[in-house]
């Protein structure tokens, strides 16, 4: 069977004939009306092609399902064992070790090595270590990014490399993101407090920046307000990042002159923190986490659970659908979450 693609109004040759045999690049450039050597540059997102050239050839490879083989071209390039990027926040975070886990199932069998850098939340940072696995063109990069906005990395996209986001989500730029259902997890967790009586809930979040905290702190926040408890957000406290910070912020919290009887802590570093100060100052307060952390269960903390483990291996394995590939969509995956009762969640308020 023949099939005849339109192409897109402004190409040269009109139609173009495909049979069983995959697309090639001569096709490609005899349908864009450029050179063999014009076609590859322009898809492999090098320099001296004019723009205008450039997305003709591109729009010309979707429009008859070309991929390049990604294999090769690195090869060309000198390149000789491949390499996906992982840029986190936090290499101290066991959260990102899972995620790292899972990425790194996906692409072995495929010859592919991980790297892993950290951008320590600085935006900077980020920024420099996103340059410059670009300009090493790395097989993939995956990014937990700790930027509030995204626009800037549009440029980097029409370069070859794969960009995909996780656990928070690409802002203002049209990529990949795999992230957890932060709002129903949080939700969830302050509703299953209130159940227990709780009307004086705490709320420990991160960096108010990071989109994970803002949807976790509104749903939060819609759980309190449902109930009709008033002044939701007197016991709220952010930027509480690390272990220590969350120490120190629930430890003032629970010596307030009106404490509260239970606390909600926005992920697993803060949960930590909040733990070791509930147990030294107010042991009866009842607890939630986000996120699991090692020893959670045998310590009895209720946590919003999840598999940072599939999230790494999905996001690698859209990195090597998308090698090679002009995407023309993007989609952002959520990940659901799940409430795990183990005794800490399930304390009734006693002050």
């Amino acid at each position: 069977m023949v099939e005849s693609k339109v192409l897109p109004s402004g190409s040269e040759s009109g139609t173009y004939d495909i049979e069983q045999t995959a697309p090639t690049l001569a096709m490609v450039a005899q349908l864009a009306g450029v050179s063999l050597k014009t076609a590859s540059r322009a898809i492999n997102g090098e320099k001296h092609v004019a723009k205008e050239t450039r997305e003709r050839v591109l729009s010309v490879a979707e429009n008859v399902g070309f991929r390049i083989n990604a294999m090769a071209s690195l090869l060309k390039r000198g390149v000789t064992t491949p390499v996906v990027s992982l840029i986190t926040g936090d290499l101290s975070n066991p959260f990102y070790s899972m995620v790292a886990k899972g990425v790194e199932h996906e692409i072995r069998s495929h010859g592919i090595r991980l790297t892993i850098a950290s951008s320590d939340e600085e935006p900077e940072a980020e920024r420099e270590l996103v340059r410059d696995f670009i300009d090493q063109r790395v097989y993939g990069l995956l990014v937990v990014s700790t930027l509030d906005s995204h626009g800037e990395y549009e440029a980097y996209q029409n370069r070859g490399v794969p960009l995909v986001f996780l656990d928070r989500p690409a802002v203002g730029l049209a990529a990949d993101s795999f992230v957890l259902d932060n709002y129903a997890g949080a939700y969830e967790g302050t509703a299953h407090l209130i159940s227990h009586g709780h009307t004086k809930i705490g709320y420990l979040g991160d960096y108010p920046r990071l989109r994970t905290r803002q949807l976790r702190f509104e749903g939060y926040q819609a759980a309190m307000v449902e109930a009709g408890i008033p002044d939701p957000l007197r016991w709220a406290s952010n930027s509480a990042h690390d272990v220590d910070s969350a120490f120190a912020a629930t430890k003032a919290l629970l010596t307030l002159p009106e404490p509260p009887t239970a606390v909600f802590a926005g992920n697993n570093q803060i949960t930590i923190g909040a733990l070791q100060a509930i147990t030294q100052f107010a042991p009866e307060t009842a607890l939630v986490g986000f996120d699991d952390f090692a020893l959670s269960d045998l310590l009895g903390v209720t946590t919003i659970s999840h598999d940072p483990t599939e999230m790494g291996r999905l996001a690698a394995k859209r990195v090597l659908a998308r090698s090679g590939v002009r995407a023309q969509s993007c989609e952002e995956t959520v990940l659901p979450t799940a409430l795990r009762k183990r005794g800490s969640g399930e304390r009734p308020p006693v002050r």
